[in-house]
């Protein structure tokens, strides 16, 4: 593997201990300081993949894959196994503000066929998503990872890359179901706390772990039809914007999350500001059950 980051090294935490940079004098090293040129690492990336002998992976923040777009979209094109770290991926990267809070990148970076985009929700689970991406020998992948600290979700000793199917159960009811939580990455703590609001109610409530979105729509339809059930209302939580998530949550669903740019401040505080909360995702559910 050949590492880096466009100028964003600590940031991205891309580089190891002990990972030595390759410089102009030396070669040898396995980490590239590719300074602020974020389409030129990108389309750097893909010139050492398609030459072999590498798997190339580098990082930068999520709102700059729009510097990156032409390159991700030939790594698609060209069928190449290119690692695109993309950390800072919601407004929880807080004080930078809305220039640097990506709201619409994810909905547009999952419209680009061939690429897998995942968002995990915990070390586990981005884990998982590494392997997914290091096995994807023809699929460029982008790890969309948070700033912020998050809490453990997966506690349970399993032997199954649950991530390969791109959506699991996270956590199941404790009666019938009447609600399922669709949730990626930061928000997934959100949606465990929302279900334990309603839960006190009464209301049986499912959390939907989705970190790709790309493989859950490749696995089977009894599959994909036992994991977002019916008869129940469905609710999905995402710090981005609503584009691409109608499909799932139906007409009858509700979205939290963003509606238009994010602001400067720290991060509880913003998600506070934008209704992105447990309390928000019960009221919004107990609102399609007409409760």
């Amino acid at each position: 593997m050949l590492g880096g980051s466009a100028d964003l090294t600590g940031p991205n935490n891309t580089r190891s201990k002990g990972q030595k940079a390759v410089t102009p004098l030396d070669f040898s090293g396995s980490f590239i300081h590719y300074g602020i040129r974020e389409h030129g690492m990108a389309a750097a990336m893909n010139g050492i993949a398609l030459h072999k002998g590498f798997i190339p992976y580098s990082g930068t923040f999520l709102v700059f894959t729009d510097y990156c777009r032409p390159a991700i979209r030939l790594s698609a094109l060209m069928e190449q196994r290119v690692v695109y770290v993309m950390t800072h991926d919601s407004i929880g990267l807080g004080e930078d503000g809305p220039t640097h809070q990506p709201v619409e990148h994810l909905a547009s970076l999952r419209a680009m066929p061939n690429l897998r985009v995942f968002r995990p929700a915990d070390a586990v689970e981005t884990l998982e998503c590494w392997q997914l991406a290091l096995e994807a020998r023809k699929t460029p992948s982008v790890l969309a990872l948070s700033r912020q600290n998050l809490p453990a979700v997966r506690t349970e000793h399993t032997d199954e890359n649950l991530c390969a199917r791109g959506a699991y159960e996270l956590a199941p009811a404790s009666s019938a179901a009447r609600v399922r939580r669709l949730a990626t990455g930061s928000e997934i703590e959100i949606a465990l706390k929302a279900r334990q609001l309603l839960e006190a109610e009464g209301i049986g409530t499912r959390v939907v772990s989705m970190p790709c979105l790309e493989l859950f729509e490749a696995q089977p339809a009894d599959y994909r039809k036992r994991i977002l059930g019916e008869g129940t209302v469905r609710v999905a939580i995402e710090a981005a914007v609503r584009y691409g998530w109608d499909r799932y949550i139906g007409a009858d669903g509700a979205f939290i999350g963003m509606t238009g740019f994010g602001a400067s401040a720290p991060a509880q505080e913003l998600y506070r500001h934008f209704n992105i909360t447990p309390e928000a995702a019960a009221a919004a559910a107990k609102a399609c059950l007409g409760a």
